[in-house]
């Protein structure tokens, strides 16, 4: 087992491709990504870092069954990590989202992911610069910046590869630590 975790919530299964290429890009040093709503709460929380990625949908919403979905994904896994400690644990988020279809809720869910890590002890990294992107708000954002690499792969897919590879250059010291 490596020490690094990449799990997703989907919907159209653009965050599972992210994940995939995520993976692909670091090698041994993460396991296969998994969809959240595949996996248990032990496999979970036996990694010491986690990438977490999530599409926004509707007004904001994480993927789940309020938000329409077919099946259980983020919000369903959040409820369960009620009373659970993540102190030990270092998060990095990813987000998709359509800044141009959906401008004022753009990446949004992002920040559901991060107050439910934080909120139970998480050290999250990789904190992403809002500028080269264009929408009204987005509740990711804090002093200016997301709280995690933010994606457009409706609108600027051909930005993804650059951005991912400078986003895992960036946390690449605290994932290895």
């Amino acid at each position: 087992m490596a020490n690094i975790g990449i799990f997703f919530g989907t919907d159209t299964g653009k965050t599972r491709k992210i994940a995939k290429l995520i993976h692909q890009k670091l090698g041994d040093a993460a396991d296969a990504p998994v969809n959240i709503n595949r996996t248990t709460l032990d496999s979970f929380l036996s990694y010491p870092v986690l990438l977490l990625g999530t599409p926004t949908l509707g007004q904001g919403q994480l993927p789940g069954m309020d938000a329409g979905c077919e099946g259980e994904s983020w919000q369903e896994f959040i409820d369960g990590l009620s009373g659970m400690e993540l102190a030990d644990k270092t998060v990095a988020l990813f987000g998709l989202g359509d800044q141009v279809g959906y401008p004022d809720n753009f990446v949004s869910g992002m920040k559901a992911l991060y107050d439910a890590v934080t909120d139970r002890g998480a050290r999250v990294v990789g904190a992403w610069p809002s500028a080269g992107y264009d929408f009204n708000t987005s509740a990711a954002l804090i002093d200016d910046r997301f709280v995690g690499l933010a994606l457009d792969q409706d609108n600027q897919y051909d930005l993804t590869e650059e951005r991912l590879d400078s986003w895992l250059e960036q946390i690449k010291t605290a994932l290895a630590a």
